[in-house]
């Protein structure tokens, strides 16, 4: 498994890697399969991939996929949704066909649920002899491999609806026969423990993390090898992409780099430490990738360099216009992982705040592997922490979030789908269903933190408390479910509501149905802030490599599918030797953002940012 931080070349490594196996093992056959919505497998490789897995003309024993998470949502349906009907008609009031909307619901969390199930399939089916797992970054790779824990909890939760029915038949019968449910919940159990004791066993499975030597990306590491030991996931060393050879071209990024592999060589002193040098020309396709497995070396010291003399550089027009001034209200920066998101959302916070300083403005991280605080050169946590007297940053926490959406809605929501309290009350009922339902309500469910961060968001908004957010997000494919979770939570409201309807004479609990209108109501007027280009304006980041651009326009023309405004595209690390061509993106307008300074403080570079990206006069021209 390769992951980490967005944009570091986890897909190149992937892709060198798989290549490398496959030339190394040719009578084995080897997978190369991506996790990540977002994937740039195909801009990699210079090759079609799609949901079914296509040999590589060059090289036979490597197949090449991308999951799809729909695809494998109908084939679990047409496999499992009988016994699952049959379950939830144990475990409920409703009926088996109350569930059948529910499979047609743009639901959070898919692609990781489907994703793992899938990953489960492939290890114990063993119809392929290596494979090599392209991840989401870091943030979603660890949602994926918490849902084990989250199936556990289902499991025991269905477990507990079918002793139910084996009470009650037993009741009447006087005996229990096994019936296809019994069967069905001993499959799930085993396959799930299976694949679980093949995904912590290091001698089957290693999570190979990459890098880049810059401080954001090590900061995110040192999490992320924290939280993969908790997991139990065998960590198998560590990539550092992209090393400067010699500081002859950039002394200050080179006296950064030298200074952060010596750190990196810390962190997990007992794992190989492999480094790639920066590439004159993109890597893509089989030539140059099977070049860059061949460049692969590992370190085990560094020699510090000394620090630089600190260059700024000029502002490039045009600059970005006044947001305020314009009524805007949410500001969302979004793009590939790695560009720069989270340094151009800081830089534009810290401008509006520092030009109104009678406003008050929030920027928020809603990416769970958070790195707002990194920018600024804080440890920010879920309570918003002032920066300046009108300036607040957070990093929402989803844990903290779930607590008060489960007090609000999912408790009470358990317990009448439970039919606790109700007419249909009894020894069994009491006996197992409410537990069961709070078990599966006490999870984070899949894919929550885009739920929790829309509720977070949305209601901000509605308090009027700031006159500005601006939303650090997570890489492309899961801003776009975020993007997409207005209609998505409409949708299973309503869903909730029809159930609701169908059945109210016993469900009672009229008092959550009306707070989950109001939920409704605030989800609405999300929808419509979203889509108003007067309130919401969409920012994109960019530089200038072939695979970021790909995934750009992928993303604009997304956006512009859902009704999302977006004026602007700002190109990260501008140089002149490396211009984006204004006719990719026709519709907006391109910010130019020179590289920053290395060696100097996050909070320092940020407002060097805030001063290149708009035209106000107070914000003080550092390299004047």
């Amino acid at each position: 498994m390769f992951s980490g931080k967005g944009g570091v070349g986890k897909t190149t490594i992937s892709c060198s890697f798989a290549r490398y196996w496959a030339r190394k093992f040719p009578d084995e056959r080897i997978l190369l399969i991506s996790t990540d919505p977002a994937h740039s497998l195909g801009d990699v490789l210079l090759t079609e991939v799609t949901d079914n897995a296509l040999p590589v003309n060059d090289l036979p024993n490597l197949s090449v996929q991308a999951l799809d998470a729909q695809k494998l949502l109908l084939e679990f349906k047409a496999k499992y949704s009988h016994f699952l009907e049959l379950l939830v008609e144990r475990g409920s009031l409703a009926d088996g066909e109350d569930l059948a909307p529910v499979w047609d619901l743009n639901w959070p969390g898919l692609n990781e649920l489907m994703g793992l199930l899938e990953i489960q399939r492939l290890l114990s089916e063993k119809k392929v002899d290596r494979i090599v797992l392209d991840m989401a970054p870091s943030g979603h790779t660890l949602n994926l491999l918490r849902l084990k824990d989250f199936l556990d909890v289902i499991l025991n939760s269905f477990e507990l609806f079918q002793e139910k029915h084996r009470v009650i038949t037993t009741t009447f019968k006087g005996n229990y026969k096994a019936d296809e449910v019994d069967d069905f919940l001993v499959d799930m159990k085993f396959q799930l423990a299976e694949g679980r004791r093949l995904l912590q066993d290091e001698n089957f499975t290693g999570c190979l993390v990459v890098a880049v030597s810059e401080p954001m990306s090590f900061l995110e590491t040192e999490r992320f090898l924290v939280s993969l030991k908790e997991l139990e996931i065998p960590y198998a060393g560590l990539f550092i992409n992209r090393l400067l050879t010699a500081d002859t071209l950039d002394k200050d990024r080179y006296a950064e780099q030298q200074n952060l592999l010596a750190q990196y060589l810390k962190i997990a002193p007992d794992k190989p430490v492999f480094t790639l040098p920066q590439q004159q020309v993109l890597p893509l396709g089989g030539m140059l990738l099977d070049s860059l497995a061949n460049q692969i070396q590992t370190i085990n010291t560094v020699e510090l360099a000394p620090p630089p003399i600190i260059q700024w550089p000029n502002k490039i027009l045009p600059s970005f216009s006044d947001f305020l001034a314009e009524g805007c209200q949410l500001i969302i920066v979004g793009g590939k992982g790695g560009v720069g998101k989270t340094t151009v959302a800081a830089a534009v916070a810290w401008a509006c705040a520092q030009h109104y300083p009678q406003k008050n403005i929030r920027v928020i991280s809603i990416d769970p592997a958070h790195s707002l605080g990194d920018a600024f050169g804080q440890t920010l946590g879920h309570e918003p922490m002032m920066l300046t007297p009108n300036l607040s940053a957070q990093e929402v926490d989803e844990t903290r979030v779930l607590d008060q959406f489960r007090a609000d809605y999912l408790w009470e929501l358990a317990d009448m789908i439970s039919g606790e309290g109700t007419q249909t009350d009894s020894t069994v009922n009491v006996a197992y269903l409410p537990e069961a339902w709070r078990q599966i309500m006490s999870q984070a469910l899949p894919g929550i933190d885009e739920i929790l961060s829309l509720v977070t968001v949305m209601d901000l908004l509605s308090s009027n408390q700031e006159d500005l957010i601006i939303l650090d997000t997570a890489p492309t494919g899961h801003l776009l479910r975020f993007l997409e979770m207005p209609s998505a939570l409409g949708d299973w409201l309503t869903w909730i509501f029809k159930l609701w309807m169908k059945y109210q004479n016993v469900l009672g609990h009229v008092d959550v149905i009306g707070r989950l209108r109001g939920l409704r109501q605030q989800v609405v007027q999300a929808q419509k802030k979203l889509k108003n280009p007067q309130e919401t304006q969409f920012i994109g980041v960019i530089q200038a490599e072939a695979a970021i651009i790909a995934e750009h326009i992928r993303l604009t023309e997304s956006l512009a599918k859902m009704g999302v405004n977006q004026r602007y595209v700002v190109q990260n690390r501008y140089s002149p030797e490396a211009e984006v061509e204004g006719s990719l993106f026709p519709k907006q307008t391109i910010i130019r953002l020179p590289r920053l300074p290395r060696s100097v403080e996050p909070l320092t570079r940020i407002q060097c940012a805030a001063h290149l990206l708009f035209e106000f006069e107070e914000l003080i021209a550092h390299n004047s």
